[in-house]
């Protein structure tokens, strides 16, 4: 089957400008997209086409081909390109240029999105578990206000490159080959600043200190990452600004160790508490005191519960629990009396078994095992 007359297909005459060109492909494009008409085979095949007459005649030195030997300039010894159909490059345009039809606006091509951004926040245990409202200042670069971010002096929208034309990149022709590559004076954008702004040097950003309010929620926890979209670096000549991202380190503790989202208190108590019961004073996290009752015979690692006296949930819920981990203190710098009635005791103490069942069952298993070892 013949192919048709490439002008027809998009419905231009053969002196249709590049924008007249440009202006009737996106049209007939988008009526015809493969979207828009799902399992439709005949919108399939004229959007091949479309495509196929858009790619040699938005290009100069196919269109100089096509008006002088016709369809037979792209076949085998033709005289241009030994290749039919589009190649991948032009279909990444046009799919580009829908896109952007589809979306309500124009592509920016000189404009770059902005770089993420990090921010290093050290709070407290205490400020984990109530929440905190941070204030925080960043070095970022932000929007040039002389130039409204454009980059351009007066705010003026950036002109097509003149060497690529607006397309980004540039060819050359050698014998059957063309060869593509990024347009060395835009550097691939399509678009230049004219005049730069001088208070930008035409990045259409600068450099400041911002200053932000960040809500750090209750329950967070030791390496959080906490997501403020858009509030990055500014992009590149109007481009979208990155995101900034916190990295929340809770501090260690002098008094509470976290464990998920209960709270470890480490708390020593008097040899004669353990011996005897009593009852000691503990801090909570949120800064009240708690009486917890001391058994008689109290030995160290021995831990005591309290319901609900550790974090608050990050997600909702049921606080976490508070352990009272004990530990039995030996009596130090001991005056002569305090001496000599610790003597007495243990003198009592031999006497009797079961005053420290510990060391007992200890040394009565050490006893058993020298047994096995002599026989």
């Amino acid at each position: 089957m013949a192919k048709r007359d490439y002008y027809e297909v998009l419905g231009v005459d053969r002196h249709a400008s590049e924008a007249e060109i440009k202006r009737a492909f996106r049209q007939l494009a988008l009526r015809w997209h493969p979207d828009r008409n799902p399992g439709d085979k005949e919108a399939e095949a004229r959007f091949k086409e479309i495509n196929e007459a858009y790619e040699v005649l938005r290009d100069p030195q196919k269109r100089a081909a096509y008006d002088q030997f016709g369809h037979r300039a792209f076949e085998p010894g033709g005289g241009a390109e030994a290749r039919g159909g589009f190649d991948f490059t032009s279909f990444a345009d046009a799919f580009e240029d829908l896109f952007a039809d589809f979306m309500g606006g124009r592509r920016r091509q000189s404009a770059t999105r902005g770089a993420d951004l990090r921010f290093n926040l050290t709070i407290t245990l205490e400020e984990a578990f109530t929440g905190k409202r941070a204030q925080i200042r960043i070095p970022t670069a932000v929007p040039c206000e002389a130039c409204s971010g454009t980059g351009s002096e007066g705010a003026a929208d950036p002109v097509p490159c003149p060497t690529c034309r607006g397309l980004g990149r540039v060819r050359a022709q050698q014998g059957f080959f063309t060869i593509e590559r990024t347009c060395p004076r835009c550097q691939g954008s399509g678009r230049i600043v004219r005049d730069p702004c001088r208070e930008c040097g035409g990045s259409g950003r600068v450099q400041r200190e911002k200053v932000l309010a960040v809500n750090i929620p209750a329950g967070v926890e030791d390496g959080t990452r906490i997501r403020l979209a858009g509030e990055g670096e500014a992009g590149i000549r109007g481009g979208p600004p990155g995101d900034l991202y916190i990295f929340v380190t809770v501090a260690p503790h002098r008094v509470f160790r976290r464990e998920g989202s209960d709270i470890w208190c480490r708390v020593p108590i008097p040899m004669t508490t353990a011996a005897l019961g009593g009852t000691v004073e503990v801090p909570t996290i949120e800064g009240t005191r708690v009486r917890v009752q001391i058994p008689e015979g109290t030995q160290t690692g021995r831990q005591i519960r309290l319901k609900g006296k550790g974090m608050t949930p990050l997600h909702g819920g049921a606080r976490g629990d508070m352990f009272v981990e004990l530990v039995v203190e030996t009596p130090v710098n001991l005056t002569k009396k305090q001496k000599q009635l610790l003597r007495e005791f243990e003198k009592a103490s031999a006497e009797q078994q079961g005053h420290h069942p510990e060391s007992e069952g200890f040394f009565a298993k050490v006893r058993e095992l020298w047994s096995e070892l002599r026989e």
